[in-house]
């Protein structure tokens, strides 16, 4: 029997609207470490985006490593294995991997190729072996695959998704080998990052992989024979074909659009016939997310009488105090509603993230271009920035801007024609 977990998109270091969430963290990691030990998992899968950027800071760096050492220490016989997700550095997270080895931790970051360019598909191969040391899995631990990444199929109209499916069947045929050779009996699972088609995402935390949003999978990217796929990329969790493809998803929310989400760890259970058994673990909630008023924008002044009645746990330490985000109704220009608010909050244990003005009323022209095809240089160069000025402000406000807000507009154009006089055809 061979007990693996799955977690992903931890993005360590992220900063939420300023606020920085190593707290948060830092209490999840710990909660993961209790429950490798307690549950005896045999393999921990984190399928990507581990850091928040490609250049996390150096507390972030010292939380993933001081986690990852604590967790050998705990349980040493445990298996890690690591990918690269959109948001890492590929590269970098391979750089320690002699002494990621030492702690019985796998890194795969990037795509191994040899010397004529030929992608070495045995390197994304990590044996997972069972409490009594056998191998009982073999995980196909692909990182996030850039098109560069991707071998090219001659003739295909989409070279891309087409050149995924392509490296996952030749991984799994690798995989297949190596089980054949050396590992019978050995099920095969697989980790990816990556936007799967039919899946629901969160628009305010999840950065589009390829730019026109054509990057989702079919499901018949991961062979049949594939056990279980571990998915990161995705912070909603959720599953796919019948469950054997899973998002875990994110253990704390990145983004307002995943305050109500159920953050949770995915434990897979595989017999020695190799039948999954799949039970989501919930991940105890760090920080909660309040939106003021909860659904639908109001004026200042009911915003405002909202605040002052609002009650929040003083009883909290000021890292652990909720999330607040003001969705206030913008009906004209208001220089004073930041301070305003940010008054009506003084002495509450509470942290105001975000002010979310919201539009009384929306122009037919922005929602052709919301849901439309994009302009194209030509519409760009045809517009009138003073009507586009015009426009905003009377779809915004529901009136024409100030004269003199006219006025500077006006000077700043005519200080850009003559410092950028039009070409001559």
């Amino acid at each position: 029997m061979l007990r693996i977990l799955h977690t992903a998109d931890w993005h360590l270091g992220q900063s939420f609207h300023g606020y920085d969430r190593d707290y948060e963290h830092s209490l999840f990691l710990d909660w993961l470490q209790r429950t490798l030990a307690e549950r005896r998992i045999d393999a921990l899968l984190v399928a990507g985006d581990i850091f928040d950027s490609v250049n996390p800071s150096a507390s972030a760096q010292r939380r993933f490593f001081d986690f990852l050492a604590r967790a050998h220490a705990a349980s040493p016989a445990l298996q890690i294995v690591l990918t690269a997700g959109n948001h890492d550095a590929g590269a970098r997270l391979e750089a320690p991997a002699g002494l990621m080895e030492s702690l019985n931790i796998t890194v795969v970051g990037t795509v191994s190729r040899d010397p004529e360019g030929a992608i070495l598909h045995h390197r994304f191969l990590v044996p997972l072996k069972d409490e009594n040391g056998k191998v009982a899995a073999l995980a196909i631990a692909v990182p996030f695959l850039r098109p560069a990444d991707v071998p090219e199929i001659a003739g295909s109209p989409d070279f891309y998704l087409d050149g995924i499916r392509e490296l996952y069947r030749h991984a799994t045929e690798a995989a297949r080998t190596l089980r054949e050779r050396d590992h019978q009996g050995a099920v095969l699972v697989a980790l990816g990052h990556c936007h799967m088609q039919h899946a629901a995402e969160s628009r305010d935390s999840e950065r589009r992989i390829v730019i026109g949003g054509a990057e989702a999978l079919r499901a018949d990217t991961f062979p049949v024979e594939l056990a279980y796929v571990a998915l990161g990329h995705l912070h909603q969790p959720q599953e796919l074909d019948g469950g054997r493809i899973r998002y875990c998803g994110s253990p704390i929310p990145l983004s307002f659009s995943e305050k109500d989400y159920q953050h949770r760890v995915v434990e897979i259970v595989l017999d020695n016939a190799g039948n999954a058994s799949i039970t989501s673990v919930p991940v105890p909630k760090t920080a909660v997310l309040h939106r003021l008023p909860p659904d639908r924008a109001a004026p200042i002044a009911e915003i405002l009488q909202l605040l002052g009645d609002a009650v929040f746990d003083a009883e909290l330490p000021p890292e652990a105090y909720p999330f607040l985000e003001v969705r206030v109704l913008d009906d004209g220009p208001d220089p004073t509603r930041r301070r305003r608010i940010e008054q009506a909050l003084e002495g509450k244990a509470v942290r105001l993230a975000s002010i979310k003005p919201e539009s009384p009323q929306r122009s037919e022209a922005t929602a052709k271009f919301d849901v439309g095809d994009p302009p194209s240089l030509a519409d760009l160069g045809a517009l009138d920035p003073e009507e586009i000025m015009l426009s905003a402000h009377r779809e915004r406000y529901g009136t024409d801007p100030d004269p003199a807000m006219l006025s500077a507009l006006r000077e700043i154009l005519a200080a850009e024609a003559h410092s950028f006089p039009a070409a001559v055809p």
